[in-house]
């Protein structure tokens, strides 16, 4: 099970260049349950995750997530098949305290869109979490700010 938040950035945090970062092409071949491809820094992955009813305490993002390897070929063919747009982006993962910020900025269509998300162990956790300062508005419970949602432009 997954459980984490997302966040609105307001601007981007000192000494990004030093974060691990990964660019993702991933696309769409359902949404409910959502059935993603992925590109990652060469590698292939296909990701079927299933979102959860949200939480009575918190305002999150729950779901259950099964990811299992692809060939190039076979994410090439299933591309093919995408509903929507490929969202592009740029991943970075910063470190703060015990946890990882994956911050994305996307290319493309949503050109300089930032969200960060933040995963976390147990709903305790979360309420003990504490923003970075660079941190905006809280879109957790907000299906506008899906990839799934954002690969099906109107």
């Amino acid at each position: 099970m997954e459980i984490e938040k997302k966040y609105l950035v307001k601007h981007v945090p000192e000494d990004l260049k030093k974060a691990e970062r990964w660019e993702i092409e991933q696309c769409y071949l359902c949404q409910e349950p959502t059935l993603r491809i992925r590109k990652r820094n060469g590698e292939y992955i296909l990701t079927y995750k299933n979102r959860q009813e949200p939480s009575v305490t918190e305002k999150l993002c729950v779901s259950n997530e099964l990811e299992v390897p692809l060939t190039k070929e076979s994410y090439e063919h299933l591309k093919q098949k995408a509903d929507g747009i490929c969202i592009e982006k740029t991943r970075y993962r910063i470190p703060y305290g015990k946890y990882t910020i994956e911050l994305d900025i996307f290319h493309g269509k949503y050109e300089g869109k930032m969200l960060a998300e933040v995963e976390f162990a147990t709903e305790r956790e979360v309420l003990a979490f504490t923003v970075p300062e660079w941190f905006g508005e809280d879109v957790s419970g907000d299906y506008h700010y899906t990839n799934s949602f954002l690969a099906h432009p109107s």
